[in-house]
């Protein structure tokens, strides 16, 4: 398979990218910070000896994506898998104290970033007839919780998104399916949320979340299924969460469990 990752220079997307190298698949590896997309790259494609491509971009802008798309060699042009992983958090206010330019970032990036990377990759999977577009939700965008509203909108419209793909595509052989991941540590979600403030992004310190390469197995489990099968939507949590807002915060009970 060649799977092209949004979002890969960290969290969910670096694990996933990681999971799959690790079982012999090419990677187009995409995100906005160049230096880590190189290191990464190196790192995986001589450990795995795999194929890597980069691409350094900011997904919130169609003419930066489309021109970076366009780049790819013909080796990297066929794509299998397209990952939806780039996204985030901005801010945790009320509606009312909302400020626009967290709204903007989250509804560019998670809604408009994802529909511009699939409208130029899943042509290309209408003409081979296969493909499967994987997106990643949240727990946040099957329930709500306070001061989640814009980022919870920007997921709900993922998993709404999810669906109309399927149905749009499923008569040209195209899986598509999602995954939405409740809490998930190793990313830096939480940091970019509270815009950099790492006291107020030690947020997992009474639980055990879930990890990056938790979801990531999942994914590739997703994608790693015989042609006949598409498993449409995973919704998964650490055993110390119960929804979107439902924890049991009285300690890590997990840490050196093992896997």
């Amino acid at each position: 398979m060649l799977v092209l990752i949004t979002g890969a220079t960290s969290g969910i997307g670096k694990a996933t990218a990681t999971e799959f190298a690790a079982n012999g698949h090419d990677i187009i590896l995409c995100g906005r910070r160049e230096d880590r997309l190189s290191e990464l790259s190196g790192e995986l494609s001589s450990k795995y000896n795999i194929k890597t491509y980069t691409l350094a971009f900011d997904i919130q802008s169609y003419a930066d994506t489309e021109k970076a798309f366009h780049s790819l060699p013909d080796p990297f042009k066929s794509i299998d898998v397209l990952l939806n992983n780039a996204g985030l958090a901005s801010g945790l206010d009320f509606i009312h104290e909302g400020d626009l330019q967290d709204w903007e970032r989250m509804i560019d990036t998670n809604i408009k970033g994802l529909l511009y990377i699939t409208r130029l990759v899943s042509p290309g999977m209408v003409e081979r007839k296969q493909g499967h577009i994987i997106n990643i939700c949240s727990t946040a965008g099957k329930e709500p919780y306070p001061k989640g509203n814009v980022y919870c909108a920007t997921k709900a419209a993922v998993d709404m998104l999810t669906k109309n793909m399927r149905i749009d595509l499923y008569t040209h052989g195209i899986r598509v399916s999602q995954v939405a991941p409740g809490a998930v540590e190793e990313t830096e979600f939480a940091r970019v949320r509270f815009h950099g403030d790492t006291e107020k992004a030690k947020i997992y310190n009474e639980f055990n979340p879930l990890k990056s390469k938790d979801v990531a197995e999942v994914i590739y489990f997703i994608a790693s299924r015989p042609p006949h099968v598409c498993i449409q939507d995973v919704l998964m949590m650490g055993t110390q969460q119960a929804g979107a807002n439902f924890f049991d915060k009285t300690g890590r009970k997990y840490d050196g469990a093992g896997s």
